[in-house]
This record gives structure tokens, sequence and C-alpha cells, in this order.
């Protein structure tokens, strides 16, 4: 008996399957929420709480953990990396390093939740899509 194995698979092999979750929580820090199906969106709770509870330790090997499971993109803004603070353009005489999901989850998103011991994300059932009806949900960070 296998106890205790039970996981989202989303019929799909388990390349695709971490490909998936790695789009879908790289998308949900870059924007904060999104809208997916709602068993994608019970998949990736797990995936990104985990990732956030690593953003929350922020050392080294923290930021190396989660690394490997987001896209680390540029989010097109500037970071103050001690601050968090987040600026659209670069002011004269700034050298500010170019914010990506990464730096956003450890300097804006692990600092929100330091006090927070879990529940980082929220899932709102939304009416089924128009075209095969699938059951559609609206995945956000707290």
């Amino acid at each position: 008996m296998r106890h205790l194995t039970k996981k989202h698979t989303l019929g799909k092999a388990k390349d695709q399957r971490d490909a998936l979750l790695r789009a879908l929580a790289t998308e949900l820090f870059t924007h904060g929420e999104i809208k997916t199906t709602l068993a994608r969106a019970k998949a990736l709770r797990p995936y990104a709480e985990e990732l956030i509870t690593l953003a929350k330790k922020g050392d080294l090997t923290s930021r190396r953990q989660a690394a490997k499971f987001i896209y680390d993109k540029e989010i097109g803004q500037y970071i103050d990396v001690a601050t968090g603070e987040i600026f659209e353009t670069l002011e004269e005489g700034k050298k500010l390093p170019k914010q990506t999901v990464l730096r956003k989850l450890f300097s804006v998103i692990g600092k929100k939740y330091t006090d927070r011991n879990g529940g980082y994300t929220r899932i709102y059932h939304l009416p089924p899509r128009r075209g095969d009806a699938s059951e559609m949900a609206l995945i956000q960070l707290v």
C-alpha cells in the first residue's frame, strides 16, 4: 500500500507537470494573482507556499533552492534590494539591479509574510470556462 503519496498529477508526466507548476508559480509571484483551472490552482498552492517559506528564511541556501523551482525572468522594473522599494525607471545617479522574480520573492514577498505562519495563498472559485465548462479559479497571494 502506498500511504501518503497523494499528489496532483494533472494528467501529465512528471517533467511536464514540473514545468507547468514552475511557470504558474513564476506568474503568481510576478502578478500577485492568476486565473487558472481549479485543479491547477489546488496543485499550485502547496508548491507556492513552500517557496514563500524559503523566502522567509532569506539565506543563500534558501535562495539557491528557490531558484530551482521558479523561472528567474526580468520583470522590467528596478528594485532597491535593501529596502524592497520598486522603481519603474532608473533615476539619475542611482545604480539599481533589474527586478527579477527571485529578487521580488525574497525582498518583497518574503518580508511581507514574516509574521504569518502559513496560508499565504487564497483560492476563489470562478464561473466555469465558456469553451469546455472547466471549473476555473483565481489564486492570489494574501
